[in-house]
């Protein structure tokens, strides 16, 4: 996390942000955390880059900025991100042998069962949820409203998280932690059209990216959205998980 004013970072032991010794200079430069903006500032003679462009000094995080700045420096790349209160940066390395020794992820076969109407059923005023993530921190997230199907009879809901143009769908069930990740699985979905409907379909149901990293913080599914059903669709998960 970073700390009100400067924070050098670099693979140097003696940075506040170490970044990984085989991939990064000693000294790459410095955060400057100030009111909840975070500007960068690169030394001299080391070409980091923003969108191809070299950056010397640039605004990376700020309640004006949509979307993350991602810099980057040969195979590394990072961006500020905000945890409730805390702020703090998150590094990529795209030359981890973790990367190459993922070959495939297992999947349940494709299944248009799966591909099921749920109705929207806005919130009038719109609501905060409430969300905790795999480190125990909560943060009030944005709900328009919740999604509602029908499933052999029965009737399920599930609520949103708006973001964008989509639909968030954070969920657990049956087979989590047998085949499924044990900490949930997340969903995407169009707005709703018309008609008031979208297609929740399972079959894009994916592992949040702690099922890979330890150094990931991913959001755990509100207790309305833990289905009392197996849903055998999407992503399997085999390992371990952080």
């Amino acid at each position: 996390m970073l700390k009100e004013g400067n924070n050098t970072f670099g693979s140097g032991a003696d940075n506040d942000l170490v970044f990984p010794q085989t991939g990064a200079p000693e000294k790459i430069g410095r955060f400057e955390l100030e009111n909840g903006e975070v500007m960068v500032y690169i030394n001299p003679a080391v070409e980091v880059y923003y969108d191809s462009i070299p950056v010397n000094e640039m605004k990376v995080f700020a309640p004006e900025l949509k979307s993350p700045v991602i810099l980057t420096y040969d195979n590394l790349s990072w961006f500020v991100i905000q945890r409730g209160s805390e702020i703090g940066v998150r590094l990529r390395d795209a030359s981890n042998p973790a990367i190459a020794a993922l070959q495939s992820i297992a999947t349940y076969p494709i299944d248009p069962q799966w591909q099921i109407r749920a109705t929207f059923e806005p919130y009038d005023p719109p609501r905060q949820i409430r969300i905790e993530n795999i480190l125990g921190m909560k943060t009030e997230e944005p709900c328009p409203g919740k999604l509602v199907f029908e499933l052999d009879g029965q009737t399920h809901s599930l609520d949103a998280v708006e973001e964008g143009d989509e639909l968030f769908i954070i969920f657990s069930d049956q087979t989590n932690g047998r085949e499924t990740y044990g900490a949930g699985r997340y969903i995407y979905t169009a707005k709703p059209g018309e008609d008031g409907t979208v297609i929740l379909d399972f079959n894009k149901a994916y592992n949040p990216p702690c099922a890979y990293t330890a150094y990931a913080t991913c959001p755990l599914p509100p207790s309305q959205n833990r289905l009392p059903l197996a849903v055998t669709a999407g992503e399997k998960f085999s390992g371990e998980g952080h």
